[in-house]
């Protein structure tokens, strides 16, 4: 038997007990992550050992031990790899040419035949294996389930472990793997129920149900699909609203909607005299999808009933099993935990939102001055950011503009920005001072007033003099400059005072804040706002400030109103990952 390659000439193993080829020690996932699935290790009844993304073992059952006739010890820490992965003559496979390892390392799952394991006895054990990657708390590592051939199970000694699991039951293990992975990396509830759909159909049923308790304690059947091909259908018409869950009923998906228990159910079951609201559409679900068998599972949370969970077939011919009720109930339970944590995400962000459109001001009231403004919190699972826009008349009767951001994603830049925006206001409104000077005092007291470590902001003042002409000076803290369309759609950038961000400060660096001056001519639009309507991942800041000028100068004589709308439309990048925030003023012609 060839001895392992990656042995050290000395015949000493390295000190940390690693492989002499890995060149150092690994990092391990988190131990929230492998105590998770060290349980499901142990839980197995086939044998299978736990990797991290090098491939050093981080954990092993026992039928493995006894399979491979190594000590958890002679294990635990090793490259699999190197200690494990052979040819049928014994030789080391190349880290190159090896299916397990290439498994391993690209974190997908992954199965096979015809690989050889080397025992600690130095004998070559044939396995057929699956790999696949893992999920738990904030770690990820690659489970790896195996079991001997036929010929060489009948040679392994009395405390070999039972009969290792079908094909069958490995699928179903990379299934729960996937299920983890696919749901507890996203925080979206739509996209969460989408994969959770995509996951079950067509691999487990031609049908998919999700039945959801609202927040007001309402049931709403969210999704029924339909497996066509390689398609998955939606039944619109027979989604939405459902009757209320009665409190004695027997019947399967009360029950599960309840929290009670699982249950295998067929056209049978709802064929009697329905006992409530929801077995009436049960049995118009059975009838317009023509399923013949169907398991119910209830989707918990962790406090709570999330809803209900409904796979059924009506093209494949075989009926569920309790097996399958046992194999719905691990899905259900995943996805109850991942469901509820999705909800809480949207409900703090909403809280969020909520807060922060309820401290943005209301608008002045400027005769003469056309001039509205908007809000757009950022989509899909980005957090609520410290965008904000204001707008008010001074002691001296000129009009204060502003527009900002506070670095951060979260209640705390929210909580930061009104902060920032009530001592500008306090401090234009108490000092007749050019717009730099306003901002200087600002910077150096929002250092120790204020829980803002940074932030951008343009702030102006707007003069209108007495045969109508309308003056700008603004001075400019990091923030995108200001757009000006005149009325014939010639756009340009006010670059001018531009300076460093607010912050700076505390690092030490010296701020020189200066002032530009403008006329505005009439039928203008001065438009102020956020880097959300300009950035783009993947495309240069170039780009987006050209594509807003081209769009803005485009609308030049639209109404304010209408301009502000299409000018979000079409301007907002389709992969936006932040809050926008727009204040627009229109001169007079």
């Amino acid at each position: 038997m060839a001895a392992t390659e990656a042995a050290d000439p000395s015949g000493k193993e390295p000190p940390d007990g690693s492989s002499g080829t890995s060149g150092g020690r690994a990092v391990a996932p988190s131990q929230a992550c492998a105590a998770a699935l060290g349980g499901v290790l142990r839980a197995l009844g086939t044998a299978a050992y736990l990797v991290d993304e090098g491939g050093r073992v981080l954990d092993v059952n026992a039928h493995a031990e006894a399979l491979l006739r190594r000590s958890a010890a002679e294990l635990v820490g090793r490259d699999a790899h190197d200690l494990l992965h052979r040819d049928r003559h014994g030789e080391l496979t190349p880290r190159a040419r090896c299916p397990v390892r290439e498994a391993i390392l690209a974190g997908r799952a992954r199965q096979g035949e015809e690989q050889w394991l080397e025992r600690g006895d130095g004998s070559l054990l044939p396995v057929s294996w699956l790999a696949t990657p893992c999920a738990a708390g904030d770690g990820t590592a690659t489970l790896v389930v195996f079991h001997a051939e036929e010929e060489a199970a009948v040679h392994l000694p009395d405390e070999s472990p039972e009969p290792a699991a079908s094909l069958s039951e490995l699928e179903r293990l990379a299934l729960l793997a996937e299920t983890t992975t696919a749901l507890t990396s996203t925080l979206d509830v739509d996209e969460a129920l989408r994969r959770l759909v995509a996951l079950a159909v067509p691999r487990l049923a031609d049908w998919a149900v999700i039945d959801l308790i609202t927040e007001q304690d309402e049931v709403w059947r969210t999704a029924v699909v339909h497996a066509k091909g390689d398609a998955l259908v939606h039944r619109e018409d027979l989604e939405g609203p459902m009757p209320p869950v009665p409190e004695e009923s027997p019947m399967p998906l009360s029950r599960a909607l309840r929290g009670v228990s699982s249950a295998l159910a067929g056209p049978e079951t709802y064929q009697g005299p329905p006992d409530s609201g929801v077995a009436v559409e049960q049995r118009r679900l059975f009838e317009e999808t023509g399923m013949h068998s169907a398991v119910i599972a209830p989707i918990r949370g962790l406090r709570e009933v999330l809803g209900a969970l409904t796979l059924g077939r009506s093209e494949r011919p075989e009926a569920f099993t309790a097996a399958d009720v046992a194999l719905l109930e691990d899905i259900t339970r995943r996805a109850g935990l991942a469901l509820a944590n999705a909800r809480l995400y949207q409900r703090q962000r909403k809280v969020a939102e909520t807060m922060q459109r309820h401290l943005l001001p209301q608008l002045p009231i400027v005769p003469g001055l056309g001039i509205t403004a908007r809000y757009l919190a950022a989509p899909d699972a980005s957090h609520v950011g410290g965008d904000w826009y204001d707008a008010f008349t001074l002691s001296d009767g000129v009009l204060a503009l502003a527009i900002g951001d506070v670095v951060g994603h979260d209640l705390d830049a929210a909580a930061g920005m009104a902060q920032l925006r009530n001592m500008l206001r306090a401090y234009a409104w108490s000092q007749t001072e050019p717009p730099s000077k306003i901002v200087d005092w600002l910077d150096h007291a929002s250092l120790h007033i204020a829980e803002v470590s940074m932030a951008t902001m343009t702030f102006g003042r707007l003069t209108v003099s007495e045969d109508g002409r309308c003056e700008l000076s603004w001075t400019n803290a990091g923030h995108p400059p200001p757009l000006l369309v005149t009325h014939d759609g010639v756009a340009r950038y006010l670059t001018d005072a531009h300076g460093v961000l607010l912050g700076l400060g505390a690092h030490r660096v010296r701020v020189e804040r200066t002032d530009a001056t403008a006329e505005l001519p009439p039928g203008s639009t001065l438009l102020l706002y956020t880097d959300g309507l300009i950035e783009e991942p993947g495309r240069s800041l170039d780009e987006g400030l050209d594509r807003l000028r081209r769009h803005a100068a485009s609308l030049a004589h639209r109404p304010l109103e209408s301009f502000t709308d299409e000018l979000l439309q079409r301007a907002r990048p389709p992969q936006n990952e932040d809050d926008v925030a727009l204040l627009a003023l229109r001169v007079p012609s």
